[in-house]
């Protein structure tokens, strides 16, 4: 019953604050009018195709944005009003400064500009001769505008002309021409136009026209033969172009200056310090980097036509290098007296500026993990960068950490000892493969050696040693590909408590996840990354993993299900990530996120190994429930007479969805709403796999409740909450919390609870993480 009073209190409460802000009348000073909109009227002589779209941007011209509005009411303008008085007090000016608006009076709406500028946009956009109005609404001290828009008939294109003459250029652009998106029937439109005129400037630009420049060229709109609303366009040169714009170029010698230094001057090129490479010339005095190796990330070559995309993926494929803190690429024309019908030549000068060769960084880091274990750690880390003169990077990294489990119920006082020394060797080039296969970016090579060990109070100690050879690249601007084709990794557990081997004698499913120590195949990842892109509103985020292992050792070792005396790990898995953003004004943001997982063990293997198992709840999931806490299904550890109420929350089907709201609040501090569901599910056939007569209870009870089945979706746990985001350029330190309002380890009738609020279940978790959830 509190708790039921506390809410009607909060909901009263609210509803006042709603209802006060509803008069503000009383704040807008003597003399003003508050603003409160305007709506646009549009009528067309004729039947226009796409005339919500011409109507969407006349009423974007109308300027300014009136206050905005929450149910008819302005609490963002009460707000403001309310932190203008001599002592607002801190919860107005918190309030104000998070989300409040300054008015807009009718003293600041200039009708007459905005008919200006209705009339304008519609001669752009091939209503020549319209009309515009707006009419004044006034009510006491709020004013309102009506405007309104009569659309005569739009000309239409019956003909795209060439202006030919005898210079290349026309023969070029007549090429191009042919692949206009601009059709017959389509309405006069200037910035279709403009953007014609730029996609033709950028096509001479890569064909060789090195001086070509978008306002060269001349649309001219002919409507004279015509008694209908028709036109012709034509495309001409401006009169009297210079003669060097209308001609290609050609590049005629390249010069690359490996080991540049931003500071000082430019080599003077000598036959000591200069290689020929492929009719490329390298200039270094030290010797940095092996010219036979740069030459192949140049993709334009001596004889070639100037082509400024190319150039564009030459410098990218330079800046991917690592090495390099500066590439820029410059054009010197060397025959300035070209004329018309000649070709122009370019000499290519390549400057590129080394970064400093080796590095030691040293991190005092605050570890936190999707495990929920949280703590100090310190991370030393060597990198050589060019190593073999070829770009290639070498990082060694040794790190310790010291974690305590948080957010996890029973085990929340549980701690490890982590630590590990790893190596990398990265090549900036595809082994064995050639770099001109890749136009956008080359692929890199990387090889991975390391060893890692866990120490678990009260549990075990868990040793492995890793080793990976891949390959990662970027297709483009979004698109992200890994392969390893060879990924090994050999764990041992040793120092098992008496409390962990009741813990594994009492799960055989758990038991034999660990029993796998040899874990060696292929995975491969592709993503597709639009969220980096901020002029996108509606970026979206795709990503799938696939991995697989054992069937080689398999293949090769006859059947059995040892190598090298240890027993390997046999299965298949694979995993997608869909993530949905709605930008707009402020950073605010509504992000959506569905995630399915499965494995599927096979061969020699009964589960999938317990690093490969999926897990559910954190801060990092389903944020309403503690680290690892859900599942299988609706398996609950509570009501049986076991130690494994934590180890035991595993699965081989993992299946997710989240909706997060994204607000900013001041400064650095962010704040947001989410909704989080999902669960983890077990499916095969569990029914070989050894279990001690005391224990096939647990089992059975274990595999029945955990069990995916046609009735899913009754077992998914859900839950609510808001948080807090300390957002310092992109380092973001998130405290979250959460209630459920759907249990499904409870009796099926039993299962819903009031968030925050309810008698069933009522409980809160508080996530603390590093970084956004997703």
């Amino acid at each position: 019953m509190k708790n039921n009073s506390l809410t009607y209190r909060i909901v009263y409460c609210f509803v006042l604050l709603l209802i006060y802000s509803c008069s503000i009348e009383k704040f807008i000073p003597e003399g003003e009018q508050l603003y409160t909109g305007a709506q646009l009227k549009v009528e067309t002589e004729s039947e226009v195709k796409d005339i919500k779209e011409v109507r969407t941007e006349l009423f974007n011209l109308i300027e300014p944005n009136p206050n905005t509005t929450f149910l008819g009411m302005r609490p963002a303008l009460f707000f403001h009003y309310k932190a203008q008085r001599e002592k607002p007090g801190f919860i107005y000016k918190f309030l104000n400064k998070s989300f409040g608006e300054e008015p807009t009076y009718f003293s600041d709406v200039k009708p007459e500009r905005v008919e200006e500028l209705i009339l304008n946009r519609l001669d752009n956009n091939g209503f020549f001769y319209s009309r515009s109005d707006s009419e004044i609404i006034e009510d006491n001290k709020f004013v309102s505008v009506n405007y309104s828009a009569k659309l005569t008939e739009p000309y239409l294109l019956e003909n795209y002309k060439l202006e030919s003459d005898s210079l290349p250029i026309y023969k070029a652009i007549e090429k191009m021409i042919s692949e206009t998106p601009l059709r017959k029937g389509d309405r006069f439109d200037l910035d279709v136009m403009k953007a014609e005129r730029e996609r033709l400037n950028n096509g001479l630009k890569q064909r060789g026209y090195y001086n070509s420049k978008a306002d060269l060229l001349i649309f001219e709109a002919d409507t004279n033969q015509y008694k209908t609303k028709k036109f012709d366009l034509f495309l001409r040169l401006k009169k009297d172009v210079p003669g060097r714009t209308a001609i290609p170029y050609t590049i005629d010698s390249i010069t690359v200056f490996p080991n540049y230094s931003i500071e000082g001057d430019t080599l003077p090129i000598t036959e000591r310090n200069r290689t020929k490479v492929n009719g490329i010339d390298f200039i270094q005095n030290e010797f940095y980097f092996r010219p036979e190796l740069l030459e192949s990330y140049i993709l334009f070559n001596e004889g070639d036509r100037y082509d400024a995309n190319t150039s564009k993926l030459t410098s990218n494929r330079l800046s991917a290098l690592g090495s390099y803190k500066f590439v820029n690429i410059q054009y010197t024309e060397l025959d300035t007296t070209a004329t018309d019908g000649d070709y122009g030549s370019l000499a290519a000068t390549i400057y590129l500026a080394p970064l400093t060769k080796r590095s030691l960084r040293a991190e005092l880091q605050a570890v936190t993990k999707s495990n929920g274990f949280t703590g100090p750690g310190i991370q030393l880390t060597y990198s050589n960068r060019n190593l073999f003169n070829g770009g290639e990077t070498l990082s060694i990294s040794t790190n310790f950490s010291y974690e305590s489990q948080i957010s996890s119920g029973n085990n929340s006082n549980l701690s490890s000892i982590a630590g590990g020394i790893k190596g990398d060797l990265v090549f900036p080039r595809s082994i064995p493969f050639s770099p001109s296969r890749f136009k956008y970016a080359v692929p890199k090579t990387k090889i991975s050696l390391g060893i890692d060990f866990l120490k678990r109070s009260q549990l075990f100690t868990l040793s492995s040693i890793n080793s990976t050879f891949g390959y990662t690249w970027k297709e483009n601007r979004y698109v992200y590909h890994q392969l390893d084709p060879i990924s090994l990794n050999y764990s041992r557990l040793s120092n098992v408590t008496e409390n962990f081997q009741n813990i594994l004698d009492d799960n055989p499913f758990l038991r034999r996840s660990f029993e796998q120590r040899f874990i060696g195949g292929l995975m491969y990842g592709f993503t597709y990354d639009e969220v980096s892109d901020l002029d996108k509103e509606y970026p979206i985020y795709f990503s799938t993993n696939f991995d697989t292992a054992g069937n080689l050792f398999s293949l090769v070792n006859g059947g059995s299900s040892t190598i090298f005396g240890s027993e390997f790990a046999q299965y298949a898995k694979l995993d997608v990530d869909l993530r949905f953003y709605m930008r707009w004004q402020k950073d605010q943001a509504l992000v959506s996120r569905v995630y399915a997982g499965w494995g599927v063990p096979y061969g020699n293997s009964q589960t999938l190994p317990f690093v490969k198992q999926f897990f559910s709840g954190g801060p990092y999931s389903v944020r309403a429930f503690n680290i690892r806490s859900l599942g299988p299904g609706s398996f609950n550890a509570e009501t049986d007479n076991s130690s494994t109420d934590y180890f035991d929350r595993s699965g081989n089907l993992k299946l997710e969805a989240n909706v997060e709201y994204r607000f900013p609040l001041f400064s650095y501090l962010k704040g947001a709403f989410f909704i989080d569901a999902g669960n983890v599910w077990l499916t095969g056939d569990y029914s070989d796999i050894e279990t001690d007569q005391q224990n096939s209870t647990f089992s059975q009870t274990l595999f029945a409740d955990g069990k995916f089945e046609k009735d899913w979706l009754k077992e998914v746990a859900a839950g609510a909450g808001f948080g807090l985001r300390l957002d310092i350029q992109n380092f973001v330190i998130r405290l979250d919390l959460a209630s459920p309002f759907r249990l499904p380890y409870l009796p099926e009738n039993n299962r819903w609870n009031v968030p925050f609020f309810g008698n069933n279940g009522n409980k809160m978790t508080l996530n603390f993480a590093i970084g956004y959830p997703f």
